[in-house]
């Protein structure tokens, strides 16, 4: 079963940015996001569930700083990608 991806108005943003200023971290933000639609809760970036979220939010991780947020839809087939950068505030 492929789930669909939505994505929030600020991981568009971070996708968008990605494309045009770091396309080598936009192709493996998309890779990510390909595998995500494959099996959500499994494969590559490390998934993990976050605590707090329900059983439904769930972490994959990009980059050391970088991580995408998402939350997983199984009633509908969709995964919502709620952010994809700076999940550590350590700037």
């Amino acid at each position: 079963m492929i789930y669909a991806i939505e994505y929030s108005k600020e991981a568009d943003k971070t996708l968008r940015k990605w494309k045009k200023s770091d396309p080598r971290l936009f192709k493996k933000a998309t890779t990510i996001l390909f595998d995500i639609m494959q099996h959500p809760r499994t494969g590559l970036g490390h998934p993990e569930a976050l605590i707090g979220g329900n059983g439904i939010t769930y972490s994959r991780h990009i980059t050391a700083n970088d991580r995408i947020i998402y939350d997983i839809y199984d009633d509908r087939i969709c995964v919502l990608i709620i952010q994809m950068e700076e999940h550590y505030n350590d700037k």
